[in-house]
């Protein structure tokens, strides 16, 4: 297929790309919205603008950061903002295990598993179930998943850019999905837990509050993207046309894991069977500390503290797998891996300083707070308040995403204003983290600005040399714009029936 660069979609492309190159990094957005936090701060509060608190009942008065005492508190704070920023510490545990797995090989392993040995029929599934779980990953998955994808789709005969396509949307449309608990979870929950304690300081978001519906949408994605792969991609491409490959892809093969390797997975299932006989020991019985009050499994200890159980299994899986394999021969290995798979957060714990200022800044200055109930009230007046705004704000989260590719930093800048608006609406913060979870999952294939389209378009490349970034993104439209409708299908019909979320987490707040 040869791009039209003069097409209408290329223009409205390049004018996406434009626009998001425009953007500062990250940091220095951040930085820049907090010196805007300071300056309306200032000039909301000679009028001298109030709310009354919908919880306490109390008057809150905007504050300026302009003052004495916000100059103080900015400079106080600065250190506490940033090292008591809730995401932080969680994230960076869960990446202690994650990064840990990934440096000892298994996540490789477990992919190339799930792919090179699922039956002819069920390989198009297997690679999207693959990606969509690899996602965990983050990276790695980026990376292995595509180029793996086209060599078993070209060793069956099958157009493997089609097999990349598959490959490459299972991981990033699927991104947010899984039916493990993940390094996102935690992430999220973490900003998510900031943005809500500006109008309750006593509420958690854990990072399995989304857990049931996005295990359910693990299996969602894999549906969605294996039709649209099948149905639309491979008949759109048609047979691979070889004379535009370069000659030395057509020689490569997936190799499949080794025999060491394949052992190395079923001494860590073995492990991940004991570890969870050790947990269900110590959290079954009636007077267990990890249980709630009343003795209750939800709320309890158990689910609010999951990240360090998480952390635990993270590391008996990689240290039974790392052994077997040899890439584990001494207790110091462990370290030495984890130390080196934390070199990767460098960027984001970077980025958390400006994010954990502005957020602070936000909330401090009780801008979030008149905001968000000046906002719902307005809501509340046009009657705009059920399913019509969620799926509004799921539309605004897709489109944000095609100029703001960090999910982290997207979140930031929209939690600290939806999260309580719609908590006054109502609705859990949870809930609104899934909603906005889903509009930048599904259209994370889309934007020009993802680095991982370029890498996987240079993959693509390849196979074809005709193909530019027109091609991938066409071939990504069908992808985004399924995935997205039948997500939010399945979101409407999940908050219609009233199902959890979660464990112990409902849709509406108590």
């Amino acid at each position: 297929m040869q791009p039209n660069s003069s097409s209408v979609m290329n223009r409205i492309l390049n004018r996406v790309e434009w626009l998001g190159n425009k953007l500062p990094h990250p940091f220095i957005l951040f930085v820049y919205l907090a010196v805007a936090i300071i300056i309306i701060s200032w000039i909301v509060s000679l009028f001298s603008v109030s709310v009354e608190h919908p919880m306490s009942g109390e008057t809150i008065e905007a504050k300026s950061l302009f003052s004495g005492e916000g100059v103080l508190f900015m400079i106080e704070s600065m250190i506490t903002n940033f090292t008591g920023f809730a995401p932080l510490g969680l994230i960076l545990t869960m990446m202690l295990g994650i990064g840990l797995a990934q440096q000892v090989g298994l996540f490789d392993t477990l992919m190339k598993a799930t792919i090179m040995r699922a039956p002819t029929a069920l390989v198009t599934y297997a690679i999207i179930f693959a990606a969509v779980l690899g996602n965990i990953a983050s990276d790695a998955a980026m990376i292995i998943i595509p180029p793996l994808a086209a060599m078993v789709f070209y060793s069956l005969g099958r157009n493997p850019i089609a097999g990349m396509c598959a490959g490459f949307a299972g991981v990033t449309a699927g991104f947010t999905a899984n039916i493990l608990i993940a390094g996102t979870d935690a992430l999220l929950a973490g900003i998510t837990t900031e943005a809500a304690r500006s109008l309750d300081p006593d509420i958690l978001v854990t990072p399995v509050d989304n857990w049931f519906f996005m295990s359910v949408s693990t299996f969602m994605v894999v549906l969605v993207v294996g039709l649209v792969t099948t149905r639309i991609i491979e008949p759109r491409l048609g047979k691979f046309d070889e004379s535009y490959a370069e000659p030395a892809v057509l020689n490569e093969s997936a190799e499949k894991p080794k025999r060491k390797e394949m052992l190395g997975l079923l001494y860590a299932g073995i492990g991940t069977i004991v570890y969870i006989g050790i947990v269900l020991a110590l959290i079954l019985p009636e007077g267990s500390v990890f249980r709630g009050e009343g003795g209750s499994f939800i709320p309890s200890p158990f689910l609010s503290n999951i990240v360090p159980f998480i952390l635990i299994w993270f590391i008996v899986v990689s240290v039974a797998y790392g052994v077997t394999v040899g890439s584990v021969k001494k207790p110091g290995d462990v370290p030495m891996h984890m130390t080196e798979a934390m070199k990767s957060m460098v960027p984001y714990i970077v980025l958390v300083f400006a994010i954990s200022q502005f957020i602070a800044y936000f909330n401090w200055t009780n801008l979030s707070t008149i905001l968000a109930v000046n906002t719902s009230e307005f809501l509340e007046g046009i009657g705009f308040t059920g399913l019509g705004l969620m799926v509004a704000f799921i539309i605004l989260a897709t489109l944000l995403n095609q100029v703001i590719t960090s999910g982290s930093a997207q979140w930031a800048l929209m939690a600290p204003v939806f999260v309580p608006m719609l908590m006054l609406l109502g609705y859990d913060p949870a809930y609104a983290q899934l909603a906005y979870r889903i509009g930048d999952s599904a259209s994370s294939v889309l934007t020009p600005l993802n680095p991982y389209l370029i890498m996987v378009l240079g993959f693509m490349k390849r196979y074809d040399s005709r193909l530019g970034l027109g091609s991938i993104i066409s071939l990504m439209i069908p992808y985004a714009f399924f995935v997205l409708a039948v997500w939010i299908v399945l979101f409407v019909i999940w908050t219609l029936l009233g199902l959890p979320i979660g464990p112990g987490v409902d849709i509406y707040l108590d």
